[in-house]
């Protein structure tokens, strides 16, 4: 018997959690093949089976064990066996009463107002959600047995409001903190109570750069192999103000300040387990293409669990970008040790006024929050006023002014 155990996943890390078993107990599995996920407080990581042979599984989803401990064993002496099955292996406790917001094919209620609109049957969709829960997507792409046009109104604002009082129930439910979860939460609270964090806001003219994608987009993804996205002129935007004002880019130790020489940019990624920031080391001294790529290769690696503690630790400055979710505006948290965050918005064309007329123009709305500890007021508006300049006029980026 092969003993699978707990690998190291980080400095200062003594536990984790097993998130999920990939394979059932008895299945006999492959060398190298993913066996187990498992949580720390910082990333979500997969183990992979030591030897090939039948897995006996020896701790259960849910369980928090201590690096090194032993999870699993595998039987080298059997090669062959039943095949792998794809369903997790039954709880044994007895399965809790299903209520009607745990059942199958059940909308969420923004999918059962569009459902109910489109005249679509709930039990004829297919739902993607959580216990296969139907979720606003799925009702968008929903096709079924469509209401008959000669449905009055009336009927139609009845069959939404019955079935948008179906979704709702008095019943709660509880899921424990995930190790990640819980080390988010404390860290924004940290940066809360231990910083003297202020917000300062401009906005800027996104027409340069947008016609700047428009003209060379195509070009671009042809000789590099990615898309022209707004996160790289943003991030160079920021390497060059952080040359200018390096307090943005420098962080408190005890009683010192710590300046760096380079800027190691984190990028804030939203997973399914939680926010992540990885990391973009040097990226002063990076080309457009090289971030795009970058940022691609971390985002992917993020969402999928498989960013390592190392990729997202010791940035020096972070960029995120609440736009994608469609927010206006915000006031984001400083990513501690860090002394700055910039908080990216959505563009929406806006009347503005340009040489005494005005115009209509696509306008973004950035944030700056910083710690007033050790970046003053002057510091941050000015950094925040540099980038808004470079963005607006990107030929800035290529001379260095």
């Amino acid at each position: 018997m092969v003993e699978v155990k707990v690998p190291a996943v980080g400095e200062s890390i003594s536990e984790v959690t097993i998130a999920s078993w990939m394979r059932n107990d008895g299945d006999v599995v492959k060398l190298d093949e993913p066996i187990c996920s498992i949580e720390s407080d910082k990333a979500t990581l997969d183990i992979s089976a030591p030897k090939a042979g039948k897995l006996k599984i020896l701790v259960q989803e849910g369980e928090t064990v201590a690096i090194g401990a032993k999870i699993a064993e595998v039987d080298e002496t059997v090669t062959g066996g039943p095949e792998k099955s794809e369903a997790k292996p039954e709880t044994k406790s007895s399965p809790a009463p299903e209520s009607k917001s745990e059942t199958k094919n059940f909308p969420s209620p923004a999918a059962a107002k569009i459902l109910a609109e489109k005249g679509v049957d709930p039990s004829s969709v297919s739902g993607s959600g959580k216990d296969g829960r139907i979720t606003k997507e799925d009702a968008v792409n929903a096709s079924g047995s469509v209401v008959k046009l000669q449905t009055p109104d009336s009927e139609l604002r009845s069959l939404a409001h019955q079935t948008l009082a179906q979704s709702f129930s008095r019943e709660i439910r509880r899921e424990k903190m995930s190790g990640l979860r819980k080390t988010i939460a404390t860290r924004l609270v940290n940066a809360k109570n231990t910083t003297a964090m202020l917000t300062t806001f401009n906005e800027v003219d996104m027409s340069g750069v947008m016609e700047i994608r428009k003209k060379y987009k195509d070009a671009f993804k042809e000789k590099h192999g990615v898309g022209l996205g707004f996160m790289s002129f943003f991030t160079k935007a920021a390497t060059a103000a952080l040359k200018q004002y390096p307090a943005v880019n420098a962080m408190i130790d005890g009683n010192e300040m710590v300046f760096h020489n380079y800027a190691d940019i984190g990028v804030a990624v939203s997973t399914p387990r939680g926010l992540v920031v990885p990391v973009i080391r040097n990226a002063e001294s990076m080309g457009m293409a090289q971030i795009e790529s970058k940022i691609i290769e971390l985002a992917t690696r993020a969402r999928d669990g498989k960013i390592t503690i190392d990729e997202m630790q010791n940035g020096t400055f972070t960029i995120t970008n609440g736009g994608i979710f469609g927010s206006m505006l915000s006031t984001p948290i400083i990513n501690i040790p860090q002394s700055a965050i910039l908080g990216m918005h959505n563009i929406v064309e806006r009347p503005v006024a340009v040489n005494g007329q005005v115009v209509i123009r696509p306008i973004m709305y950035l944030a700056l929050s910083y710690d007033h500890r050790i970046i003053d007021g002057r510091e941050s508006v000015s950094f925040l006023k540099a980038i808004k300049e470079m963005i607006e006029d990107p030929s800035r980026l290529l001379l260095d002014i």
